[in-house]
């Protein structure tokens, strides 16, 4: 006989930690978006330090939402994946803002295809929870920015307020999800 039973605190539900996650990665995104806008006409430290922080933000999201995913029996493998995608992202970042603006806008638009792919499968094997389709479409939307941010490093200008824009839109699209999940009967 466990004593311990009635102490225990049960898995938080699926819905309601990602609800969680999905509020904070919004609040995130928002300040981030801001902060870059209000920095991105140079890629000084304080730039280069918010554009590496984005995708680590992202691999500790990613950590927590693996946590909750497994403890409640939910398929995992696509989170594994995203981990490894931004933590790569992250280096990258550091090692492409010694080169320019361009080139930090092909490490972020190469992340923003992959990523975007990855968050594609996720909200579809997620389907059920509710709130996904925000999540497919930023996938979807996600994907086809990052081609953009690639294109845009070849062109005189390139800019980084896209990034503050594309980081925004994005804390949007988790926003509606949190705001549409089911909880785990389904309302």
């Amino acid at each position: 006989m466990d004593t311990l039973v009635g102490t225990r605190t049960p898995p938080t539900s699926v819905p309601a930690a990602l609800r969680q996650l999905y509020l904070l990665r919004f609040a995130f995104a928002a300040v981030w978006a801001g902060l870059l806008f209000a920095t991105a006409d140079t890629l000084g430290a304080l730039t280069a330090t918010l554009l590496v922080i984005y995708p680590l933000f992202d691999v500790a999201c990613a950590v927590v939402d693996l946590r909750s995913a497994r403890t409640n029996g939910h398929p995992v493998r696509a989170l594994y994946v995203n981990i490894v995608l931004s933590a790569l992202t992250g280096i990258g970042l550091a090692v492409a803002a010694a080169s320019g603006i361009p080139a930090v806008l092909r490490v972020w638009g190469a992340w923003a295809i992959t990523a975007g792919i990855v968050q594609l499968v996720v909200g579809v094997a997620r389907r059920r929870l509710g709130g996904q389709g925000a999540m497919i479409a930023s996938g979807g939307i996600s994907t086809l920015a990052g081609a953009s941010f690639i294109a845009q490093a070849g062109k005189d200008g390139a800019s980084l307020t896209s990034l503050a824009g594309y980081a925004f839109l994005g804390g949007v699209f988790f926003l509606v999800s949190a705001l549409r999940l089911r909880d785990e009967h389904g309302r």
